[in-house]
């Protein structure tokens, strides 16, 4: 009996593939990425120049890969990259995907059609907008990215207490205040014009990653542009795979990821949910010595006290059973977190069983 062997994904690690986006996706082994960020053609639809009102030309986005000859085969180009990329992510993996008015509804469709499930649309609102030269419509100050699972079922990835200390320790919302990418951070060609019309800061990458990505996790860009999505990749420690069809801009891509310096492991630890750090047992204490047999629990007060048992259990009063049983037991209440109601004697001081909990993580931690 034979073992079916999946196809090594390491050669294409922080490589970018040069080539059409639907030819160089069927080369990405299928259940390989973690995470897909795209950012495909708005088909921005332009009938001819836009102009300032002083008639000089703005430069806009009239590249030919923006050009399409009808929704119709826009959105037979975006149901196909879409498909692929499907089929590259792992079970629990998960695509955001960017756009304007333009495509994003026409895209969160079709991924709907697809089997994708939408987790968020978020609105990256831009401090620095290109202003309404026509004064016919409403300036365009954001652009909205849909965050969505491979399936109904992903258990996909989202650092919320990460995201919710970045946030000043409030939850993060679904509307990201950030500016246009400028200054030095834009990529310029000789003339010392813009490389790429559309160029994304790094904040909104950094953002996306830190969110829902890993350490080592695999992060496939099918239209990669000047390699904002790889060099935020390489800083925060993750794999990139990028693809664009373009050579001077994979070229100035690779250039830019180069000179771009990758964060310690130290930096790039990330803030875990309690519920997702590895479970405890009191008894833990006990076998390690933290706490012994015959000792005296507190509560915060030092009013109730409760003496610990050999088996784990503590018993106060006509009662016994487990911290969090007797903890509910003594204040008349129907739950009780024990691990911060009870706290043990050290010196002159009553600290919570919870720091010596902590105690044990931390040697766990650096056992792994």
């Amino acid at each position: 009996m034979g073992f079916e062997t999946k196809p090594d994904i390491r050669p294409l690690h922080n490589r970018v593939l040069v080539g059409d986006c639907l030819a160089e996706l069927k080369k990405i082994p299928t259940g390989s990425i973690d995470l897909v960020f795209a950012d495909p053609p708005y088909n921005l639809q332009l009938a001819g120049d836009l102009t300032r009102p002083d008639q000089s030309k703005v430069d806009a986005v009239d590249d030919h890969w923006d050009k399409f000859a009808s929704f119709a085969a826009y959105d037979e180009f975006t149901r196909a990259w879409l498909t692929e990329c499907r089929r590259a992510l792992k079970p629990n993996g998960a695509l955001w995907v960017i756009g304007s008015y333009h495509n994003i509804f026409r895209v969160g469709s079709i991924l709907q059609d697809l089997g994708y499930w939408i987790l968020n649309d978020v609105i990256w609102r831009k401090t620095n907008p290109m202003p309404n030269f026509r004064g016919r419509r409403f300036t365009n100050a954001h652009e909205t990215m849909i965050w969505a699972g491979k399936s109904a079922t992903s258990k996909y990835t989202f650092h919320y207490e990460a995201m919710k200390i970045f946030n000043d320790d409030s939850q993060m919302r679904s509307d990201w205040t950030l500016p246009l990418c400028t200054g030095g951070e834009r990529l310029k060609n000789g003339d010392g014009d813009k490389l790429h019309p559309t160029q994304k800061p790094e904040a909104l990458l950094h953002r996306v990653m830190l969110s829902s990505t890993n350490p080592g996790d695999v992060v496939l860009d099918p239209f990669f542009g000047t390699g904002t999505t790889g060099a935020v990749a390489k800083q925060l420690g993750r794999v990139f795979i990028g693809i664009e069809r373009e050579e001077n801009y994979a070229r100035s891509a690779l250039e830019r990821i180069k000179a771009t310096d990758q964060l310690s492991e130290e930096a790039l630890r990330t803030t875990t949910a309690k519920r997702a750090e590895p479970r405890i047992p009191f008894g833990s204490l006990l076998e390690r010595g933290l706490v012994k047999a015959g000792d005296t629990l507190h509560d915060p007060t030092a009013r109730v006290a409760a003496r610990v048992r050999a088996d784990g259990s503590i018993a106060c009063k006509d009662n016994s059973g487990s911290i969090h049983k007797i903890g509910a037991y003594v204040q008349g209440a129907e739950a009780c977190n024990g691990w911060t109601f009870w706290h043990v004697r050290r010196g002159a001081n009553l600290v919570p069983i919870d720091v010596l909990r902590q105690q044990v993580r931390a040697e766990l931690g650096t056992a792994a």
